[in-house]
């Protein structure tokens, strides 16, 4: 095992221990978010007749071709069709008939006038009225055909695809109240630390609230995972290896906090080492370069470090794209875009930074500027601003207007930039 991995060598052994989690079937509205693990086939042509598009009356082009409004076409009202109702009347020469939106259009009609382009001549344009037609329409106008969208038995949605709110409305629309989609993980959360105490406890000295839980809890469920908050784990190996033998057996995936660094009382990974396997311990970057992988049986393990910045970036750059896997997402990471530094910045050369920053999208494309303070030990950059700023190894100083890359923050996988 190298003494340091690169981000890239960190992400592929990660992710080489992650497997897809199993299928469950769940009522269609809590597929929301997740990713279809079987085909959806329509059980119903979509539109299951031809329809109307719009209110107005239905009619044959052909009566109507030369209509205008000096000289509209005038033509008998004979029915009155409502969305959800009927009519087996046919539209005749020289006829219409009054239809709403969605409504059937009636055998002999072959388009659609919008209310909009009529007048009533006589009555008022319901049944026994006649109606000037005031424009013409070719066959076919503001008709939507039977089978437009999908036919009986044709494919809807193909496994492996993300559902949105356009996917519930299609497999709802094609007889689909429950689907198959990949299991969200559950994922345990642990923190570490004789140093921390709960948040609605008032630290005493030398203590300090347990915030990376709720953070990192927060990240689970962004990332679509189900967390489970552990109780606070002292600097105690027996406290240790009892709380992560029980995360092994209640969760599909473990992150912890804290105890990963070389302190005296830093027992992750020896408790790892003796209850599963330790595959790395650092990582060229900053902030976070104690990064913890490994596993217990079968169960993915991955330690972030203590300070809430190096925590939070660890998450995003390691912890969220591994849950996606999980998950049967193929668009593991979040999108990422070239801007101009709005300043300079300097850094060491031995490891990659992730900054806070904070994009802004001017008239010669994005600009990116530092978010507040990047000691790991502080969020508030991370909350202020909307990407990491990365910038690579080997360089030591970036001046302003050069062009650095970001990963957006405040879009999600898979959304073009």
């Amino acid at each position: 095992m190298p003494e340091t991995m690169t981000v890239e060598e960190a992400r592929e052994l990660l992710f080489a221990r992650v497997r897809t989690l199993d299928a469950e079937r769940v009522p269609l509205l809590e597929s929301l978010g997740r990713v279809l693990a079987e085909d959806a086939l329509s059980d119903i042509d979509v539109a299951p007749f031809d329809n109307s598009a719009m209110d107005g009356f239905a009619v044959r082009a052909e009566d109507v071709a030369e209509a205008d409004e000096d000289s509209p076409a005038t033509l008998d009202v004979i029915s009155h069709i409502g969305a959800g109702e009927y009519s087996e009347m046919p539209v005749g020469p020289g006829q219409a008939a009054r239809i709403m939106t969605g409504a059937p259009v009636p055998p002999g009609a072959d388009a659609v006038v919008m209310i909009e382009f009529t007048h009533p001549v006589t009555g008022d344009g319901s049944v026994g009225s006649t109606v000037a037609i005031e424009r013409p329409v070719s066959a076919g106008e503001n008709i939507r055909r039977k089978a437009e969208e999908v036919r009986a038995g044709e494919l809807v949605l193909l496994a492996g695809e993300g559902i949105g709110a356009a996917a519930i409305g299609l497999l709802a629309s094609t007889g689909h109240a429950e689907v198959a989609v990949y299991r969200r993980p559950r994922v345990a959360v642990i923190s570490t630390g004789s140093e921390l105490v709960e948040v609605a406890e008032k630290p005493g000295p030398g203590k300090i609230r347990n915030s990376n839980s709720y953070s990192i809890a927060a990240q689970v469920l962004a990332a679509g995972g189900v967390p489970l908050r552990y109780p606070i784990v002292p600097d105690e190996p027996e406290v240790t290896r009892q709380s992560f033998e029980k995360a092994a057996e209640e969760s599909d995936f473990i992150v912890t906090s804290g105890g990963v660094s070389v302190g005296d009382f830093d027992y992750v990974k020896p408790v790892l080492e003796e209850l599963g396997e330790l595959v790395f311990c650092k990582v060229a970057m900053r902030p976070g370069n104690p990064q913890t992988m490994g596993s217990i049986g079968t169960v993915p393990f991955f330690g972030l470090p203590g300070n809430p910045t190096s925590t939070y970036v660890g998450f995003e750059i390691f912890v969220r794209p591994a849950l996606r896997l999980m998950q049967g997402f193929v668009t593991l990471d979040r999108p990422r875009v070239v801007a101009k530094l709005a300043h300079d910045v300097k850094k060491k050369p031995d490891r990659r930074y992730y900054l806070r920053a904070r994009l802004e999208r001017g008239e010669k494309g994005f600009e990116a500027s530092l978010a507040g303070s990047q000691s790991s030990a502080l969020l508030t950059a991370a909350h202020r601003g909307n990407c990491l700023l990365v910038l690579p190894e080997g360089e030591k100083f970036f001046s302003a207007g050069e062009t650095v890359e970001c990963i957006r923050l405040d879009m999600e996988e898979g959304v073009p930039e």
